[in-house]
């Protein structure tokens, strides 16, 4: 029997006396797309740092592929395949779209040390990169820095990073945080052009890319899971909409 791309066991995180992750039991197949929902203070984010490596749980098991990756550091869990992205992106706003790529890109085959190096001795990594912008309609943009570039383009390449680790798992944190509408299209049309073998769950407070997006969705409140189902199940489950749908926004 396969082991799911992600799973979690028994993961629990309490900060003094306060319990923010009470056994929570995960699990993310290959290639599928699945969403993360809940009220303000539900624990998904912490759920999301527990996950990748942010956090260290108070108990509990963080599984990737079956393999125990607890214990690991975030840049080991990169290594592995897990990749995330952040509310707040986290680009060099001075350098450009490529640069910020090729940094990554760097990182993931161990040359980021020597990123000093003029851009002919690295050629390939470049090119590789351009590729990578090319796929997610950024190529136009490639030299621009990051500071000049619309807040959705941002989002976008904080896309185009976590892809650059070629992750087995990609967690989404609100990817359409703060994009003004006339934007949004642009990151529901990345999302759902992103490879079928990469195993994806988005944290997510818009119910329309939630919907559009979902195979699965997991709903959490009070730092637990209160249920998981098709998007279908979730829209008709009355203690659904009476802890979470019927509120306009989530944290």
């Amino acid at each position: 029997m396969t082991a799911p791309a992600l799973a979690t066991r028994g993961l629990h995180k309490s900060f003094g006396g306060l319990a923010v992750t009470t056994n929570v039991e995960l699990e993310l197949a290959h290639g599928s797309r699945q969403a993360l929902i809940g009220p303000n203070g539900a624990g998904k984010t912490t759920l999301i740092n527990l996950i990748s490596g942010a956090l260290a749980p108070s108990a509990g098991q963080v599984f990737l592929g079956g393999q125990d990756i607890t214990r690991l550091p975030q840049h080991a869990r990169a290594r592995l395949g897990l990749a995330r992205t952040f509310q707040i992106n986290q680009l060099f706003r001075t350098l450009s779209v490529v640069d910020n790529v090729a940094l990554a890109l760097g990182e993931r085959l161990g040359s980021s040390r020597h990123f000093w190096r003029p851009l002919g001795r690295d050629r390939a990594l470049y090119d590789e990169a351009f590729a990578l912008l090319a796929e997610l309609g950024l190529e136009d943009q490639a030299l621009q820095p990051i500071a000049i570039l619309p807040y959705g383009r941002q989002r976008l390449v904080e896309i185009a990073l976590a892809l650059a680790a070629r992750p087995k798992v990609l967690l989404l944190d609100e990817p359409a945080a703060g994009v003004p509408s006339a934007e949004s299209h642009l990151i529901l049309d990345a999302i759902a052009a992103l490879p079928e073998q990469i195993a994806v769950l988005i944290v997510e407070h818009d119910m329309d890319v939630v919907f559009r997006f979902a195979q699965r969705i997991t709903v959490m409140a009070g730092g637990a899971i209160l249920t998981e189902g098709t998007p279908a199940q979730i829209a008709a489950d009355e203690q659904v909409r009476a802890v979470y749908l019927g509120r306009r926004r989530d944290g």
